[in-house]
Order: structure tokens, then C-alpha cells, then sequence
């Protein structure tokens, strides 16, 4: 087998992971959708079984992304960047990295509602950034209940319970900056009286 073939087949589990874990799905979830055992999922994602046709194909259509960004398929010659949005639940997700593993970053808008949604929060594993760049953000955050306008950030462990929606069914659009626990989003701030003039 050739390096790179080895290389984009070696790179499939992290990649699955990530994006199992991105949509808060547990291995027994994404088995009852894909009709994959528990078993099997576990050995894709964490290298010890390569990856077919006849697994990724349900894996893609589930995840709702287009197969070659499962295995990160050379390019074509064409320059161009393909960013292919997945749109779920009023919610649409634009992916902005395609390395596998690592932080992920994404843009999502929030589409407007005709009545506020109900919180349900929900947990797993990670690490989360959210920066606002249009509309009123609502987020649920354990026992807090915030909100957050355009150039407002929060950073989160997604082991607590979280929620997030548009707080006025107004739309929503932010950047979401998503990694595995431990992996932090790190700020700095300028000394104290640097932009003083």
C-alpha cells in the first residue's frame, strides 16, 4: 500500500471521532443508525480495523458529510475549497478546518423561530469556543442561563451540561472552535495601558 493511501486511511479513525463526539453521539447511538456493531465503530475510530466502502458509506450519510471528507480524498486539481454545510434542526454547520483531530472549527447560524425552543442540555466529551459574530446567542451552561451578543465569547467544558439557541428566534450565526478534552482555546490579553494613547 502506498504511504499517502496509508496515510489518508490512518487519518479516517481521528477523523470519525471527532465527528462522532461533534454531535454529542455515543457509539451505541451512531450503532442503532447505522446498523454497524459497537465493536466495530470502536476499531475505525481508533485505527485497529481500515475502513470500507460498505462501512463509510452509512457513517457519511448519518454524519451528513460527503465521503471524501471521511477520508480526506486528494484534490482534484481544482483550488477551490468545498466546504459542504450540514444542515440539522434548524441549525446549519459550516466546517472551516478539515484536518483530522486537533481543535475543529465551525460556523453556524441558528435560523429564526417562531416560538423559543426548550433547553435540553446534554454533555460530552470536549472542549468548546464560542465567539458571536451576528444575533443574540441564548446558552445554557449547568445551572447558568446566559446570553451573548455580537463579539461576546465563552469557553466551556462540554462535560456540563450545555444548550445553545437563538435567544430572540432572531437568527444566529457564530464560530464554534471544538476539541477533544484538554485542548483550550488560549487568549492573550495585551498588558494593562498597552492601547493607551
Amino acid at each position: 500500500m502506498d504511504d499517502k493511501l496509508g496515510q489518508a486511511l490512518d487519518a479516517v479513525g481521528p477523523r470519525l471521532r471527532a465527528l462522532r463526539t461533534r454531535q454529542g453521539l455515543t457509539l451505541a447511538e451512531l450503532s442503532d443508525r447505522t446498523d454497524i456493531s459497537v465493536s466495530t465503530l470502536s476499531r475505525l475510530e481508533s485505527g485497529a480495523r481500515r475502513p470500507t466502502l460498505e462501512l463509510l458509506f452509512p457513517l457519511a450519510k448519518t454524519y451528513g458529510v460527503a465521503l471524501d471528507e471521511l477520508v480526506d480524498a486528494p484534490p482534484t486539481g481544482d483550488p477551490r475549497v468545498h466546504l459542504r454545510p450540514v444542515t440539522r434542526h434548524g441549525m446549519t454547520m459550516l466546517p472551516l478546518t478539515r484536518r483530522p483531530g486537533g481543535i475543529q472549527a465551525y460556523k453556524i447560524v441558528l435560523n429564526g423561530c417562531d416560538a423559543p425552543p426548550e433547553p435540553e442540555p446534554q454533555g460530552h466529551e470536549g472542549y468548546e469556543w464560542l465567539y458571536v459574530l451576528n444575533g443574540r446567542l441564548r446558552l445554557v451552561l449547568g445551572e447558568h442561563d446566559l446570553v451573548l451578543t455580537p463579539g461576546e465569547a465563552a469557553e466551556f467544558d462540554t462535560r456540563v451540561p450545555h444548550w445553545f439557541g437563538s435567544a430572540d428566534c432572531e437568527p444566529v450565526e457564530f464560530l464554534s472552535l471544538f476539541g477533544t478534552q484538554g485542548e483550550r482555546a488560549h487568549l492573550r490579553a495585551a498588558p494593562k495601558g498597552t492601547f493607551d494613547t
